[in-house]
């Protein structure tokens, strides 16, 4: 026997609102019973587990120990402009002069994720 992921939880001041943002990021629906207000709200992933936002009391402090990595269906480039224009924040910027490398942004609560080099880098780099 085997443990399946089921969810990756997040923990956030507004689960509603913060869903919202890693739907309009990830291009996935909210659970089809969500709406404002509600204390649990799930992304629904088109592979593989969903993301379910809890609603908490306690404000987040530290550095996430566990963080999602988004790779682009087009450049990292773009895709960093259009999460910036979503909510996120520049955290670090990881990305090397040859193209390498990742930007390591911050949702809208603070918690940090990744993007790396999208599929347009990727091409665009074996040519």
């Amino acid at each position: 026997m085997v443990s399946v992921v089921q969810n990756i939880a997040v923990d956030c001041a507004d689960a509603y609102g913060l869903a919202r943002f890693w739907s309009a990021a990830t291009g996935a629906p909210l659970h089809p019973q969500s709406v404002p207000g509600d204390r649990e709200t799930q992304v629904m992933l088109p592979e593989g587990p969903v993301l379910h936002f809890n609603q908490v009391p306690e404000a987040k402090v530290v550095k996430n120990r566990v963080h999602l990595c988004l790779r682009p269906g087009t450049s990292r480039e773009e895709e960093v402009r259009r999460l910036l224009g979503l909510g996120a924040a520049l955290v670090a910027d990881r990305r090397e002069s040859d193209g390498t490398g990742w930007a390591v942004l911050a949702d809208p609560e603070g918690n940090e994720f990744c993007v790396l080099r999208g599929e347009d880098d990727h091409a665009a780099s074996s040519s």
